[in-house]
């Protein structure tokens, strides 16, 4: 007697809707095994072919990897509309529109899965759903884009940035137009997912201040070199003052930090809790076949029966005014006095140093150094101030410096 079928209605038949379909069909037996139930695709839209109602109509579970905001939006709540589970790799749609496919989930009492949106393969979205539930999350922090942590260990190997850019568009860890990717974006995408996973507060993405990676010069790496750090660019959600931080921004690490040792096209998220200390999950973050795993992941979670819809939201303010050291580099002229006048200048805005290296002489000596924590506009302000100096030779650099190390 044949098993009865679990219909997967695909939307989008891309990169990763093509390996999902194949990687489906290849663990199919395995599925049926471990569920009883046979998964299969029961219908296919493209641009081209397949009708959005009658794949609806034949489905059990709708699988949304079409991208973009509409038609996915409509679709989705179409779907849900209908008493369907959907599972979407959409981070762009639910980091813009997240509450009202959550609050949809929840009238409608069906299952909105989405762990391919966040970190390819690594589970971070089960664990906060599943695992630490119950748990009062402090921070969640981590490497949630492949494609530039492939080129910043690239770089800190001494490629320049576009040599770095280029490799990583040939192996196919970054797009044709990777702006999504090395400005930031994609990452405080995933980071306003994160957050209202982590903390039950609704942050739309345009609530998150983030940076990129395509300002940072190959000389920046090898001075944190020798004050022993590496670079990533990190997400973060915390708890700061009664509030909640949201932000995306390159950072430099010490090397006894989980996320240190994490390179190429992997990602990687800590959380930390009073009740757990951290802990750090890590895997592949870029490719197809992998984001595809993690779609069939969350397919068979719903087949089944785990995670229920989010939560209603809580209000946490958002706070953006937060303190971190600071990496400095200023490029200025090495004369009697000078180093005086910038010490003046960040000790009347409270930034005490750290560690400093100098190099070079006469008029194209570089000052490097790091500050002990400090609020970022106190920072901000000082900078403003060194710009101004006639010595200062082009625009100081600043970068965050994360200090805790795990050991």
């Amino acid at each position: 007697m044949s098993a009865e079928h679990f219909r997967v209605g695909l939307l989008g038949h891309g990169t990763v809707g093509s390996a999902f379909a194949a990687l489906l069909h290849e663990r199919a037996d395995e599925i049926e095994r471990f569920n009883g139930r046979r998964p299969v695709i029961s219908g296919v839209l493209t641009r081209t072919r397949g009708s959005f109602e009658e794949i609806l109509a034949q489905a059990d579970l709708l699988v949304e990897l079409m991208g973009g905001i509409e038609p996915a939006r409509a679709y989705l709540l179409a779907a849900m509309h209908a008493g369907k589970d959907v599972v979407s790799a959409n981070k762009q749609l639910l980091s813009q529109h997240g509450e009202e496919l959550f609050d949809t989930a929840r009238e409608r009492s069906v299952r909105l899965r989405f762990e391919a949106a966040v970190a390819g393969v690594v589970p971070v979205v089960r664990v906060l759903e599943e695992s630490l539930s119950a748990t009062p999350i402090e921070r969640i922090h981590g490497i949630v884009n492949g494609t530039t942590n492939f080129i910043l260990t690239e770089m800190a190997r001494g490629a320049s940035y576009q040599e770095a850019l280029a490799d990583a568009q040939r192996r196919g860890f970054a797009e044709a137009d990777p702006s999504d990717d090395v400005s930031g974006r994609d990452a405080a995408a995933k980071m306003a997912i994160l957050a209202r996973l982590a903390f039950g507060t609704p942050v739309h993405l345009d609530e998150v201040r983030y940076e990129g990676i395509e300002h940072l010069r190959g000389d920046d790496l090898e001075y944190a070199r020798e004050l022993g750090l590496g670079l990533k660019l990190i997400g973060t959600a915390e708890r700061r003052d009664g509030g909640l931080s949201v932000r995306v921004h390159p950072a430099f690490l010490y090397a006894g930090h989980p996320l240190a040792s994490v390179s190429g096209p992997f990602n990687a998220v800590t959380v930390e809790s009073e009740a757990i200390t951290e802990i750090t999950i890590s895997g592949p973050g870029a490719g197809g076949r992998q984001t595809a795993s993690a779609v069939l992941g969350d397919v068979v979670s719903v087949m089944t029966g785990g995670a229920r819809p989010p939560a209603p939201p809580l209000s946490l303010p958002l706070i953006e005014d937060v303190q971190s050291a600071f990496y400095l580099h200023l490029e200025m002229a090495d004369r009697p006095g000078v180093l005086a006048a910038v010490t003046r200048v960040l000790g009347d805005q409270g930034v005490s140093i750290k560690s400093v290296v100098q190099r070079g002489l006469g008029e194209n000596a570089r000052l490097v150094m790091v500050t002990h924590p400090v609020l970022e506009s106190h920072l901000r302000a000082a900078v403003e101030q060194l710009r101004g100096l006639e010595f200062v030779r082009s625009e100081p650099r600043t970068i965050r410096v994360i200090e805790e190390e795990f050991v």
